[in-house]
Formats: structure tokens, C-alpha cells, sequence
């Protein structure tokens, strides 16, 4: 989106993001509504911003408005024929409702394909090509295959495709967190994320890249997207480490990881945090608790990484002025993001609501702030201002995940009718051999790959889907299995070949993206360790069960990092950096007491 369509919008589009956001906090106080109105309702509404808003030229803006409008039909016919419809239980009746499924399907797959790229939309592609002509394929790995007005009306009029669990998180979950995502944003909070990182280590040794870590630590906790936590902290924190006279690939490297953090950070992490609560049945405070030490493992193990790197190159802290932030600004400016927070976690954890109904009540707070700056009444202009960016980014971002999670809901419907699932998760078993390191080697292996073509949910949810009985059956919990899965889908974000994060922060540097990859995967090296801790010290997400064996774990993977990340880093004679590198797996492989 063009910095002239968010300053000056279209009014049609200002109007589209308020309906979204009005419909989405909507749904939280209306009670029951079924899910052939809501989550078509949630499709069309994503429809236009990613068909026409997206559209590069004139001839995507044509076919755009053209399949919007045919969409529209036909999520329009749905819900206007929900009774009737469910009662076919997935088999579509007529030449209509077939060119309706088509035109859906379609859709779906060209939505995500203008906000993402082709790699998602070629999977789902695949996927659909082989619920289609999967009985031809010989051996074990085929079907016997299903009769086109099951499979299309399965995936687009009941609920094992378009509609079913996933586009479900999206409608109810999601797109609220979306909201308050945008409306701390479009206010007065990440100035306040700025600050309070700028004082705790604008000092110290590498401050700038330690600024980073913190401020993508606290700004990644309310956004939950790798590439926006790049943009906006990047935007600050890699002008100031060139300034400062950092290596220009060492800067991107140090915004592209800590980036990637900001998925699993509590309390909002990413899309597939509220994905992974309705896949596995648990309220949304047991994935935030289970979370909390590992993510903090994960920028304790960047933070590490980054002195490593300023004892080896002598990076210099921030200039005292760069690093003066008045107590009292830090206190106000504070508040504009403390605040939200604390309503939304005191309602979570203490009022015992809904994540959905907690998040609508910190909306209302952030909302409120919106009137205000550090130096009082913001002004009606501003106010005007942020009230547009909010609908903007909230229109925009919820079409989005929108368009991913309608395509990855297409995979997962043909992997639930054609079994092919089944299938896969007993080849990992037969290649494992019944050996649980060999079966989580395959599955990280298979999560990064993905994950460098898709988005870490999508590829969470499909790696997920397929690995996760395979783990099951030999022994993995299933919340352990889930987060496993979701942290390797995450660290693509910075593995070669194709790695977003590094992209974007390569550009923002003007350097070579080889380069800022390399330096990302020798910082981040410990961090492709942290998940299979998750597995071997499984105790580490139990703290609110176990607390002090938690603690106990914690304590010495962090130690095991430390010394890992100098015996990779840093310059100097063999011997002690071997026996550093020792000491990190004696520590790391320590069972629990």
C-alpha cells in the first residue's frame, strides 16, 4: 500500500476496513452466528483488498473486480442459503453450484497468490490436482478417488475446506488481534517500544544492535509478522548501527533475526499462535505460558550472539545523546502501549475471558489513547489521521491472513478426504525407522523448506497436519509436537535460499542479501537448537505446572547458548573455543532432573 493510499484513502477502502473491523468485533457480543455466514462473510470482505487494492496493472485490476464480483455471488449465495445448503452435507447439486465451487476455488488460490507470491497457491494447486486424479497414481500413495460434487461441495459448501477449523481461528481470533495490533500502531505505543529499548541498551557495548534486539523483542509481542517488525524497527535501528560504523551485514542480520522472533513472542505472537489453540484444544493462556521461556531463549540467544560479534569487530554503544531518553518520557510514552497490555492480560489471566473478548477490551483502551501524544490532546487532525491508518492496516491485514489461511484450508481439506496425511505421517515412521531424533530431523527439515515458500503459518499448519501423528505415536506431547513444528516453520524466515527477513533487511542496508544470510545463520545458530530442547527438556514449557524445573532448564540452556554462540563467533585459538563448544552440548544435553 502506497504511502498516498494510507495518508489519502479512497474513501470506498476506508469504509471497507471500517466494515471489517466492525464485523470482526462484531462477531465477539453476537452470540452464536453460524459458520456458512460468518467465515463467507470473512472471505468477502478480504475479497476486494486482495483482488483490486493489490492489482499491479490494469489488466489485474479488470480480472480483479471481475472474480470479486463473482465471488461476492457466490459467498453471498451461501449465506443467503446457509439452512438449505448444510442439509447437502458437502455434495453441490447443479451446473450453478459447481461454477460456484470453481469460482471460489479459484479465487481463493489468485487471492493468495497477489498477496504472497505463487509458492502457497502452487502447493494448494498440487493438492487439489491430486484430490482430483490421486487414483492414478500408483502404490500406496494414491486413492480411489472422489466423486467431483463430493469433492468440490466438501471443500467450498461445508465446513473440511474453505470454512472449516482454520478460517475459523481467522474469523473469531485473528482478525480481532489484527485490530489491536493496528490500533497500538497507528498511536503512540512503538515510540513508547523505542524508548524504553533505547534506555536499557543504547549504552552498552553494540547498543544500536541490542536496541534492535529489545525493540523487535517488544514490537514483534503486538504484530506477530516477521517482514512488519523489519520495516518498523529496522526503519530506526539500521540507519543507527551504519551511523555507527557496524558492518552493513552484520546490521541486517541482527534486524532480519530478531525479526523472526516476534512470532512466538507472548502475548500476541503470530497468526499460528490462535491457529495452534483451536487445533489442539487449549485455551490461549497455556500456549502464551508455554511459549514465555523459549522465546525469551531466543532473544537471550540473539542478544549473545550480537555481544559476540561487537567483542569481535569492537562495536561502538549509541552516543549519549542518542541514548539520553528522559525517565518521564519513558513513563508516558510508556503507558501508550503498558496500558492495553495490562487490561489484556488481566482479563486473560485474572478475569479468566476469552482471548477474543480481552483483546476487544485493550482495543478500547488503545482506541481511547489514540486521542492522546505525550504532550496531551493529540489534535483532531492526528486523531483523524491514526482513525485512518487503523482502518487501513486493519482492512489490509486482515485480507491477508485472510487469503493465506483460505489456501492453506485447501490443502488441509484434501489431505482430510483423500487420507493422504495418514499416508505421509507412516513414511516418516518408515524412515525413522521408530528413531524420534530421526523423525524431528525430517520434520524440521521439511517445516524450513516449506517455510521458505509459504508463510510460517501456512507452512505450520500443513507441516502440522501431515508430521504431527508421526511425532504423536512416538511419544512427542501434542503441545510439544505444535510448537516444535511452528518454531522451525518460523526459522525459515532466515535460512537460505529463500529467507523473507534477510531479504528486506539486505535492501534496507544496500548490501548483498548472501552476505546478511550468513552472518543470520551464525547468530542465529543456537536458535535451530532451542526446538529440540523443546522435545529432549520437555519440562521447559511447564512453568506454570513445574516452575522451578522450568526455571532449572532455562538456566542452563541459556548457558549452552552463551557459550555456543562465542565458540562459533568469536576470533581466537582453537582449543578454547572447542572446549566452549563442548561445554554447550555437555550443558545441552543434561535430562531433566
Amino acid at each position: 500500500m502506497s504511502e498516498s493510499e494510507t495518508k489519502n484513502p479512497n474513501p470506498i477502502w476506508l469504509a471497507l476496513g471500517a466494515m471489517s473491523i466492525a464485523f470482526h468485533l462484531y462477531l465477539i457480543s453476537s452470540g452464536l452466528i453460524p459458520n456458512l455466514i460468518s467465515r463467507p462473510i470473512h472471505m468477502a470482505l478480504a475479497l476486494p483488498w486482495a483482488l483490486i487494492l493489490v492489482a499491479k496493472n490494469q489488466t489485474e485490476r479488470i480480472t480483479g473486480i471481475l472474480l470479486t464480483a463473482a465471488s461476492l455471488a457466490g459467498t453471498a449465495y451461501i449465506v443467503i442459503n446457509e439452512s438449505a445448503i448444510s442439509d447437502q452435507y458437502g455434495s453441490l447439486e447443479g451446473q450453478w453450484q459447481i461454477a460456484m465451487a470453481i469460482t471460489l476455488i479459484i479465487t481463493v488460490l489468485e487471492m493468495a497468490r497477489r498477496f504472497i507470491g505463487w509458492p502457497l497457491p502452487l502447493v494448494a494447486s498440487i493438492a487439489l490436482a491430486y484430490g482430483l486424479w490421486g487414483q492414478y497414481v500408483p502404490g500406496e500413495l494414491g486413492h480411489p478417488g472422489i466423486p467431483l460434487a463430493s469433492f468440490l461441495g466438501t471443500l467450498t459448501i461445508a465446513e473440511g475446506g474453505l470454512w472449516g477449523q482454520l478460517t475459523g481461528v481467522s474469523v473469531n481470533v485473528v482478525a480481532v488481534f489484527v485490530i489491536f495490533g493496528a490500533v497500538l500502531n497507528s498511536g503512540e505505543a512503538g515510540q513508547g517500544f523505542m524508548n524504553l529499548a533505547i534506555a536499557l541498551a543504547g549504552r552498552l557495548r553494540a547498543g544500536a544492535a541490542k536496541v534492535s534486539v529489545l525493540a523487535s523483542a517488544f514490537f514483534g509481542s503486538i504484530s506477530g509478522s516477521a517482514s512488519a517488525n523489519v520495516a518498523s524497527t529496522g526503519a530506526f535501528t539500521l540507519p543507527a548501527m551504519k551511523r555507527l560504523g557496524y558492518p552493513p551485514a552484520f546490521a541486517g542480520a541482527v534486524e532480519a533475526v530478531a525479526s523472526s522472533g516476534g512470532q512466538i513472542m507472548p502475548p500476541l505472537m503470530g497468526a499460528g499462535a490462535f491457529v495452534m489453540v483451536e487445533l489442539i484444544g487449549v485455551p490461549y493462556t497455556t500456549i502464551m505460558g508455554a511459549a514465555i521461556l523459549p522465546a525469551i531463549l531466543f532473544f537471550f540467544a540473539v542478544w549473545v550472539g550480537v555481544d559476540a560479534f561487537a567483542n569481535r569487530y569492537g562495536l561502538k554503544p549509541m552516543t549519549a545523546d542518542e541514548a539520553h531518553i528522559p525517565i518521564s518520557r519513558i513513563l508516558i510514552t510508556g503507558g501508550f502501549f503498558a496500558i492495553p497490555f495490562i487490561i489484556l492480560l488481566e482479563r486473560l489471566f485474572i478475569g479468566g475471558y476469552s482471548a477474543q473478548y480481552a483483546a476487544a477490551l485493550a482495543i478500547l483502551a488503545a482506541a481511547i489513547l489514540l486521542l492522546f501524544d505525550p504532550k496531551g490532546f493529540a489534535g483532531w487532525p492526528k486523531v483523524k489521521q491514526r482513525s485512518i491508518d487503523v482502518c487501513m492496516t486493519s482492512g489490509r491485514q486482515i485480507a491477508m491472513i485472510a487469503s493465506i489461511i483460505l489456501c492453506a484450508s485447501l490443502v488441509i481439506g484434501v489431505l482430510g478426504m483423500t487420507g493422504l496425511g495418514v499416508k505421509i505421517t507412516s513414511t516418516i515412521l518408515s524412515w525413522s525407522n521408530g528413531s524420534l531424533w530421526i523423525a524431528l530431523l525430517l520434520t524440521a527439515f521439511a517445516c524450513m523448506i516449506l517455510g521458505m515458500e509459504v508463510p510460517t503459518t501456512a507452512a505450520y499448519v500443513i507441516c502440522i497436519s501431515v508430521t504431527g501423528p508421526a511425532l504423536a505415536q512416538l511419544g512427542v506431547p501434542l503441545l510439544h509436537a505444535h510448537l516444535f513444528v511452528f518454531w522451525y516453520a518460523l526459522l525459515s524466515t532466515i535460512t537460505p535460499p529463500v529467507c523473507g527477513t534477510v531479504f528486506i533487511a539486505a535492501g534496507m542496508v544496500n548490501t548483498s542479501w548472501v552476505r546478511v544470510a550468513g552472518h543470520a545463520m551464525a547468530l542465529g545458530l543456537g536458535l535451530y537448537i532451542i526446538p529440540l530442547i523443546l522435545v529432549y527438556n520437555r519440562g521447559i514449557i511447564g512453568i506454570s505446572d513445574h516452575p522451578a524445573l522450568s526455571i532449572f532448564i532455562f538456566i542452563k540452556s541459556a548457558a549452552a547458548l552463551y557459550f555456543l554462540s562465542r565458540a562459533i563467533i568469536l576470533k581466537g585459538p582453537w582449543p578454547p573455543r572447542v572446549l566452549q563448544a563442548a561445554l554447550a552440548i555437555g550443558l545441552f544435553i543434561i535430562p531433566d532432573w
